[in-house]
């Protein structure tokens, strides 16, 4: 899955979050609902059986360049800019009111101050301010006083991505001070903001950071090292090349990566992507969505559903993709997209890096590039026997919609039978070899994926009607904390 969405800044190539966040571990979301001038928070229910909104408004409408983001306990973390002061508060559903807890505010004029992507675990948020020399990493909910500042990084820093499931572990796209390539370097936010390379693809290529799935180790990064923007594909950790497959190269086409599916460990090659597809130029024309995998080694490209929320979704560990989407008809729905079976989906896929070969998590992920093709695809030699090589990682009214496009896997079309050498653990033992696993049948092609109206699926939706007294909570204002030192 993943915990927010990105979309392409088309000035520098840096990422930046959509307006729709989903927390960390899928159950809720939320977004800047409204029109014209009339702006409020919306919270979105997933972890149930059906999705549904809950408005969160204020005393006053919010301003349009408010940002929000859900925690796993189903607050939503709002971030408003009051003059030269960046005031943060909790939202949370009293009843027919609106709840609201003050955490604090950071005064910050050098720069923007921009929330960053949910932190694992749902439980903290933090916040990137970014001034000319330096970038300031806040931690603005969770902790024991209100904002904290937890690290500084020099340089300007964009974009956000994190490397574990703990949240220490965080990836920044970093241009140095005096100017040059824009590097993805990883940041430990238990170390006081300990800086580490983790891009170096060639001296003077731009390398960022688009998405990471901490259970496979799949990384996905955008790079011109190979003489232009690319798409590319590596393993947190591993020593072997960025790949950058011809599939990603969609003519006249922005591509941006925005979820891959979980659970997928030790097996980078079979981490379903989703990917966001925009016309380049400026084009009048909705932006649609792609599937890819790097076993695959092509891109499916589907149709969004009417009123998609562009940029967000998240995958399931059943590889179903859930596209949000909201319409005049439907304020809160979601549509499950299976994934289509891809060429090498029948073989076991290449093994992984192994960690003897390998740096550590917070190393460099890959250190050359080196374009996709069939000799860098091919299967070791015969008298090689094949190694297992693990990745080197650790409520309001009630208005939802629900559909669902294609096939689950493992249901109509049957589950298929895992090879032996796809379930193999991470341990502490010399690797042995494993056992040769049998052949697989192919299974048989998905149905076509059925055109559908998400406003005439179902009728509306009963109301559920709460009541309660408004609870309104003052906090202290937090001591000022003095900065640490500047991290190299």
């Amino acid at each position: 899955m993943t915990a927010c969405a990105i979309e392409t800044a088309p000035e520098r190539g840096a990422v930046r979050r959509c307006g729709f966040t989903i927390a960390a571990d899928g159950s809720y979301a939320a977004r800047l609902a409204g029109t014209g001038e009339a702006w409020f928070t919306e919270r979105w229910t997933l972890g149930g059986p059906e999705p549904y909104a809950v408005p969160l408004p204020a005393d006053q409408p919010e301003e349009p360049g408010t940002e929000v983001l859900p925690l796993a306990d189903g607050r939503v973390l709002i971030h408003r800019e009051v003059a030269a002061r960046h005031v943060f508060s909790l939202l949370y559903p009293t009843g027919p009111a609106t709840g609201e807890l003050p955490l604090g505010a950071v005064e910050f004029t050098a720069g923007p101050l921009t929330l960053l992507p949910p932190a694992p675990g749902g439980s903290a948020a933090y916040a990137l301010a970014v001034g000319p020399h330096s970038t300031a990493v806040w931690l603005v909910a969770g902790g024991a006083f209100g904002p904290e500042h937890v690290a500084e990084v020099r340089g300007r820093c964009t974009g956000g991505v994190w490397l574990d499931r703990t949240g220490r572990m965080l990836a920044l796209d970093r241009e140095p001070e005096d100017g040059g390539a824009v590097k993805s370097v990883a940041v430990d936010l238990e170390r006081g903001g300990e800086v580490t390379p983790l891009l170096q693809i060639a001296e003077r290529s731009n390398d960022r950071l688009l998405l990471a799935d901490p259970d496979s180790g799949l990384i996905v990064i955008r790079s011109d090292a190979p003489g232009e923007d690319r798409l590319g594909w590596g393993v947190l950790g591993s020593t072997r090349p960025v790949r950058f497959p011809e599939c990603l190269r969609v003519d006249d086409c922005t591509l941006t990566p925005f979820a891959a599916q979980p659970g997928q460990v030790l097996m980078p090659e079979s981490c379903a992507v989703a990917v966001r597809i925009d016309a380049a130029g400026g084009a009048p024309s909705a932006p649609w969505f792609g599937m890819w995998r790097p076993s695959g080694k092509r891109l499916h490209q589907l149709a969004a559903p009417t009123g998609w929320l562009p940029g967000a979704g998240l995958w399931t560990r059943e590889g179903v993709l859930r596209l949000p989407f909201a319409t005049e008809a439907v304020r809160c729905g979601v549509v499950e997209v299976c994934a289509p079976l891809m060429e090498g989906d029948q073989g076991p896929p290449p093994p992984a890096e192994s960690p003897a070969d390998a740096a550590a998590p917070d190393s460099p992920a890959a250190d050359a590039a080196a374009p996709d093709s069939a000799a860098a695809d091919a299967a070791p030699a015969a008298d090689a026997a094949p190694v297992p090589r693990p990745v080197p990682l650790q409520q309001a009214p009630l208005m939802g919609r629900f559909h669902r496009v294609g096939t689950r896997p493992g249901a109509a079309q049957g589950a298929r039978s895992t090879p032996e050498s796809q379930t193999s653990s991470i341990t502490t033992t010399p690797p042995v070899t494993p056992p040769t696993a049998s052949p697989v049948a192919p299974s048989p092609a998905p149905a076509p994926m059925p055109l559908f109206d998400p406003g005439s699926a179902h009728a509306a939706a009963p109301a559920m009607v709460r009541t309660g007294v408004p609870v309104m909570v003052r906090v202290p204002t937090p001591t000022p904390l003095n900065s640490p030192g500047a991290g190299s």
